[in-house]
């Protein structure tokens, strides 16, 4: 059984890259060295003050220390790891893409007087969840050993959840819709006889390339080995490329 270090080492780098990010940020905020405010999205602050970092901070932080905090945590180190290394394997770049669209798409999303939201974290994690059902829609998952589904109904589900628990609608509603835009412009669309309208930016493989991490390649389109039908069928093919 693997160490703690040994496990942290083994996560693939945008993943783990973003999942650190999350915790360090709720740690200073936790200790009282940074208020979340001075983070927080607030378009008049981004566009009259110029205080452009917060287009990026909103989404690091996952809200103080509870069980919410955890979970998130966890999914980002389940599914974001499970897609790094599964449909995203040796395409570093093209998950990186999915992350700065899905970010993009909730910046859009935000300006919405109901999806309103002073950070995203929440919105990009369950983006993630999302994209991954969609990847995985037929594994079965155990929710608290009270409820068993197939994976297409997760992101339902959690919402569901928050919502009975208290949570506001809007973020895991944004996740969703912003997940569901990527997996149909990448997926869906080209499935139907389109083309790939959101096909990795040259920019953003020179930028992989520089920080020289993952693994990227060249290989030939490949059909997907897991199995899935009509309405919930998983990727069919790898269409970035």
């Amino acid at each position: 059984m693997s160490s703690p270090g040994e496990y942290y080492n083994s996560l693939p780098p945008v993943t783990k890259a973003y999942g650190t990010l999350c915790f360090l940020t709720t740690v200073v905020c936790q200790l009282g060295l940074l208020d979340p405010i001075s983070i927080a999205l607030y378009y008049p602050w981004v566009f009259k003050n110029l205080q452009v970092w917060r287009l990026f901070t909103c989404f690091f932080f996952l809200g103080n220390f509870s069980i919410n905090f955890g979970i998130r945590l966890l999914m980002i180190a389940r599914y974001g790891v499970q897609l790094e290394k599964g449909p995203f394997d040796k395409r570093t770049a093209d998950f990186l893409w999915m992350m700065i669209f899905g970010a993009f798409s909730l910046l859009v999303l935000s300006v919405i007087p109901f999806f309103s939201s002073g950070f995203l974290g929440i919105s990009l994690v369950f983006m993630m969840l999302y994209v991954w059902s969609r990847e995985y829609p037929n594994a079965q998952i155990n929710i608290y050993g009270l409820v068993s589904l197939k994976a297409f109904y997760l992101p339902w589900a959690m919402l569901a959840m928050d919502v009975i628990f208290g949570s506001r609608l809007g973020p895991d509603l944004m996740g969703i819709i912003a997940g569901h835009l990527y997996y149909f412009l990448t997926v869906l669309y080209p499935l139907s006889g389109g083309r790939n309208l959101l096909k990795t930016p040259i920019w953003v493989h020179k930028l992989v390339a520089r920080w020289g991490v993952g693994v990227q390649t060249n290989a030939p389109i490949r059909p997907n080995t897991a199995a899935s039908t009509g309405a919930f069928r998983g990727r069919s093919y790898r269409l970035n490329r």
